[in-house]
């Protein structure tokens, strides 16, 4: 078992390298710095640290109690069928709860308040998938990986799938400009993606798969026009620190005038960013809001506009 995490964590390390090389070479949004906006937020709090405790919370006290309870795991339910036929099975069984959950994440004014960090990022690359609020992905891993352990599946149908899962969200999120033709009907990629996180009209209740894009075709939420979108995010303010994007959840908050009034959260705020100023030598304004970029034609209405 431990040499598959030395593969797969290899592997995804290498995809890393690799999509931060092409997203240089072939850009779906040009311009776009490795370490762009809240870049460090989400490698750091969202990828490492969250990503961490979470997997042991899943795993160790949710899914493990389950099994020990009812032993379920012992009747090893699909553990004689083929590796690949059982990694398929749970592929695409997963893949088709995330298209519905997902999809009513952005129809409920309730479990949007989960969602809603996951498309607060201002430009979308290989790692801004990784932004999704804890609850979200408690919720979601919990579902994927509990099916694999409680059916008695190869327990090498863990790593493996969470390694697919991983450059899978790297790809779709990643700021690469391909054509993938008719593929595109049945495999997800940044194509249609991209979109997805676009602020615009046009894609409030559209193209919600994860790996695979023929759920959008199949249920009439497919959308791939011959243009790219004019910008990304959320229309409204949204919070930069990762905590307060997890309290936004129930208390929608102000991140500048905490940031103006509070002296011990100023300091919290801008520690990070105050340490990479001193060792760039660079003068960086770290308390001011970013700079309002013009577009021509963008729709009056913005995304999420129907959830006021």
């Amino acid at each position: 078992m431990d040499h598959i995490v030395y593969y797969t964590t290899t592997i995804l390390l290498l995809s890393v390298v690799a999509f931060i090389i092409l997203e240089r070479k072939f850009p779906y949004t040009k311009g776009l710095k490795v370490f762009r906006e809240g870049f460090w937020v989400d490698l750091i709090w969202y990828t490492l640290i969250q990503s961490y405790f979470l997997k042991i919370l899943i795993f160790d006290y949710i899914i493990t109690p389950i099994d020990n309870h009812y032993h379920l795991s012992s009747l090893k339910l699909v553990y004689n069928w083929p590796i690949a036929l059982q990694l398929l099975f749970f592929l695409v069984t997963h893949d088709f709860y995330i298209y519905w959950f997902h999809r009513w994440q952005h129809h409920s004014k309730l479990l949007w308040r989960t969602h809603e960090a996951h498309h607060s990022n201002k430009e979308v690359d290989w790692l801004a998938g990784t932004r999704s609020h804890s609850i979200e992905i408690l919720i979601n891993q919990t579902i994927e990986f509990a099916p694999i352990i409680l059916l008695g599946a190869n327990p090498i149908i863990v790593p493996i799938k969470a390694l697919i899962d991983a450059v899978w969200g790297m790809y779709i999120h990643s700021n690469l400009n391909v054509k993938t033709g008719k593929w595109q009907y049945f495999i997800n990629g940044p194509e249609m993606h991209q979109w997805h996180h676009a602020d615009q009209r046009e894609v409030f209740f559209a193209n919600y798969s994860t790996k695979f894009a023929i759920w959008d075709w199949l249920f009439g939420t497919a959308f791939l026009p011959n243009r790219k979108p004019h910008r990304f995010g959320l229309y409204y303010n949204y919070p930069k620190d990762y905590f307060l994007q997890h309290i936004f959840v129930v208390k929608k908050i102000d991140e500048q005038k905490l940031v103006n009034k509070n002296k011990t959260f100023r300091f919290y705020y801008n520690l990070r960013p105050n340490i990479l100023k001193f060792f760039s030598k660079k003068n960086t304004d770290i308390t001011s809001t970013p700079r309002e970029e013009k577009f021509e034609n963008v729709p009056e209405e913005t995304f999420a506009e129907h959830l006021k």
